[in-house]
């Protein structure tokens, strides 16, 4: 048991010596972006208290271990905090925080599936990296904007045609959903 703690301990000194400046400016890059989506969507009284150095610790987890669940995790509690400042503490639903939550969750997410394929020891130009924050800016951008359009849409056609619409959306996100999880699966 403690030789198999010491030989952990020796492989991670290894891998940190090795380290690039690039992939560990990856791993901060989705460090920052997690604590930052969470500082917005969590309760300002939280943040700037004692759970505010938890969330920085789990924002820390997925720029630890990019590869695996910590990434969705720290996204669904970062969700948890939005749901839990607009429902018990009654905060408004701002449009800024809506975007802003999903930019910095959604480049924080495509940020850790790059750091989860890029070896800490890589030697690459910024510009593979800046040529992916480029392409995650512009998804991000074109949501917002999608968003907004949707948000405009909404009011214009509120009543039973809003509902169907929102109905048959619903059932078309599940079925390409399901469709891909069945994809995954076959032989």
């Amino acid at each position: 048991m403690l030789s198999s703690l010491t030989e952990r301990f020796e492989r991670v000194q290894h891998a940190i010596s090795r380290a690039t400046l690039v992939p560990f400016l990856v791993r901060l890059a989705i460090a920052l972006c997690l604590f930052l989506a969470m500082t917005v969507a969590w309760p300002a009284d939280l943040v700037f208290g004692r759970v505010g150095v938890l969330l920085l610790l789990a924002a820390l987890y997925p720029a630890v271990a990019p590869s695996g669940i910590g990434p969705s995790l720290i996204i669904i509690l970062a969700a948890a905090g939005w749901i839990l400042d607009t429902t018990w503490y009654d905060a408004r639903v701002a449009l800024w925080r809506v975007l802003a939550i999903a930019t910095l969750t959604y480049l924080g997410h495509t940020l850790a599936a790059l750091a989860a394929v890029l070896p800490t020891d890589a030697v690459l130009t910024v510009d593979v990296v800046g040529t992916w924050l480029i392409r995650a800016a512009v998804v991000a951008l074109i949501s917002a904007v999608l968003t907004v359009v949707a948000l405009g849409l909404a009011s214009a056609l509120a009543g039973s045609a809003f509902l169907i619409a929102t109905l048959v959306g619903l059932a078309g996100a599940a079925t390409a959903t399901l469709l891909l999880g069945r994809l995954l699966y076959r032989p």
